[in-house]
């Protein structure tokens, strides 16, 4: 792992560290852009840590409540993206991002202080797509970045030759994956260099942890635990 340098630069300033009624939440940020194998550490730290808290927008981690959160992840995929300019907006496609953005919010709000929260991808990876697929700028993004901020970002590095491969050169790719209407090499890796750009503008003045690629799912969930452990004593 390598610990960034955010001194010196300046970014929107985040809200303190997320509240419950009254009491303050902490809370860790797993980041990585796409095929960076995310789901594969929240798995992994879900097993080591089985008290800890794991808030995600993806299925797997979902509860029976909020299965919506899925439905409306695969409806903006399926449904919006494709039919963007003809059938739904950009602005409509932000909104929609938002009910993930939200959950995820809510879900940190709703966690008991003394209680590890580990978040994937936060609002971060949301907006950064936002930016790239929709507008530039837009006032719903203001708002998500006044929202409670981390304690510290975990980003998970892969180098976009090693994702192409990862998602079976192009044949698991949604459209939120790539520039364009054709998914190739190029869009894709094109896109994943410029999302990576994109997320780190959002979180460069945030305490950010960098994991190199190459380790073994199991092995980067244990770093991270003992990692968040630390935090949490000190």
């Amino acid at each position: 792992m390598s610990e960034s340098d955010t001194s010196g630069r300046s970014a929107p300033s985040p809200a303190p560290a997320g509240r419950g009624p009254g009491r303050p939440i902490a809370f860790h940020v797993l980041l990585g852009t796409d095929y960076a194998g995310k789901s594969s550490v929240l798995g992994e730290l879900a097993r080591l840590a089985p008290r800890w808290r794991i808030v995600s927008a993806d299925d797997g981690f979902l509860g029976p409540r909020h299965t919506l959160i899925g439905r409306l992840r695969r409806a903006l995929v399926g449904d919006v993206v494709p039919g963007m300019e003809d059938a739904y907006s950009r602005d409509f496609l932000i909104a929609t991002f938002q009910t993930a953005v939200l959950h995820l919010r809510d879900e940190i709000l709703r966690g008991a202080p003394g209680t590890p929260v580990v978040v994937d991808s936060y609002f971060y990876k949301i907006l950064a797509k936002c930016r790239l697929v929709a507008a530039s700028e837009h006032p719903l993004y203001d708002w998500w970045r006044t929202f409670p901020a981390p304690r510290r970002v975990f980003e998970l590095e892969v180098d976009p030759a090693t994702a192409w491969e990862r998602c079976g050169a192009g044949r698991d790719l949604n459209p939120l994956e790539h520039y364009g209407t054709g998914a190739d090499r190029l869009s894709f890796e094109s896109f994943q260099r410029d999302l990576r750009k994109t997320m780190r503008e959002e979180t460069r003045a945030l305490p950010v942890t960098t994991i190199g690629e190459g380790s073994p799912a199991a092995a980067v969930a244990r770093e991270i635990q003992e990692a968040i452990s630390h935090d949490h004593l000190g």
